[in-house]
Formats: structure tokens, sequence, C-alpha cells
């Protein structure tokens, strides 16, 4: 009978380690964590035979023109899309010209993976100081994209700017204009 009831201690504490391994098993405890992303680009429509436009490192947009001796005013569309705050700045280098404006004309949502608050949240600068030799910060704003990739048609701001360019005196000139985002913390 010692026996029996040795036996049937066992089983009974085997089937209360198995029920309670099984409620274990039931809860899942899940950590990680997400890299805050901003992607520059430009539409695939622009460009023009005085331009190159080259995309490095996803963040980055470099637009390089020349023209002769007259001046020069272009409208750059500038893609962004983000999972966090984001700031968008401006370098220009030239030897032949100046820059004489910078001026953001226009920012729309390209679909409905664009963030609904993200164009009236902008903090825009309408007319930027051309005369500034360092990163001219064009615009920031918070998380663009709800949703996609980093090529999706519908999930990104369209924000246009104005750039007019002045030979320096009358002579053919080639300005290189780099654009930069870069991507602020998640949690602040």
């Amino acid at each position: 009978m010692r026996s029996k009831s040795r036996h049937l201690l066992t089983l009974v504490a085997v089937l209360f380690l198995v029920r309670g391994s099984a409620e274990a098993q039931n809860s899942v405890m899940l950590s990680g964590t997400v890299s805050e992303t901003v992607a520059l680009s430009v539409p695939p429509w622009f460009a023009n035979s005085n331009m190159d436009v080259v995309s490095i490192g996803g963040n980055t947009v470099r637009i390089m023109m020349s023209g002769d001796s007259q001046s020069s005013l272009v409208r750059v569309p500038l893609l962004v899309r983000s999972n966090s705050s984001f700031k968008v700045s401006a370098v220009f280098e030239s030897n032949t010209a100046k820059l004489s404006q910078l001026m953001v004309t226009d920012v729309h949502a390209t679909g409905t993976l664009v963030s609904s608050q993200v164009v009236n949240a902008l903090n825009v600068k309408k007319e930027i100081d051309p005369d500034v030799s360092q990163p001219l910060l064009v615009l920031s704003g918070p998380r663009v994209s709800l949703g996609g990739t980093l090529n999706s048609p519908n999930n990104a701001l369209q924000v246009t700017l104005l750039v007019h360019i002045k030979p320096q005196s009358g002579q053919r000139w080639a300005v290189q204009l780099t654009f930069t985002a870069t991507a602020a913390p998640l949690v602040q």
C-alpha cells in the first residue's frame, strides 16, 4: 500500500508541476527597441539638364547645379519620411555663385499614411538667411509616417523649397546644395 501511495503522491506532484509549467508558458514577455529613422529623397520626376541629384545614405540629398551668367530660380521638392521627430538642414557650397534666397514655399502630405498633425506642427523657416556658412535649418517637426516603407508612395511629407542662385560677376556658375535629415529620439 505504501508503494501505491508513493506512486499516487508522485503522480499528483508531476501533474501539479506540468500544470504550473503550462500556465507559465501562456505568458510571454517581449522587449525590443525601434531605431529612429528619417529618410530624405526627391520625387523620381525631379531633375533637369543642368542638375544632378544624388541620394546619399538615405538621409542626405545632394543637388549639383550649374548655369550661365544669369541668376537662377529653382524649385526643389524633398520627400521626408520619419518614425520620429526630425530636422532638415541645408549646406550651400560654391566658388562661383551666392545663395540669395532659400525659402519653403509648400508643404503637403503625399497620402493616407502621413500623420494628420504633421503639417500643422511643422517649424518651417519661411525665409532663410543665405549668408550663414554653416548648415541652415530648413524645417523640423514630429513623426511623419504612420506606416509603409522608405519607398512607399503614400507616407511622405513633400516640402518644396525655392532656391535663388546669383552668379558672381556675370560668370558661369556651379553650386552644390546638400540637404540632410536627422532624427530626434522617440522618447524625450
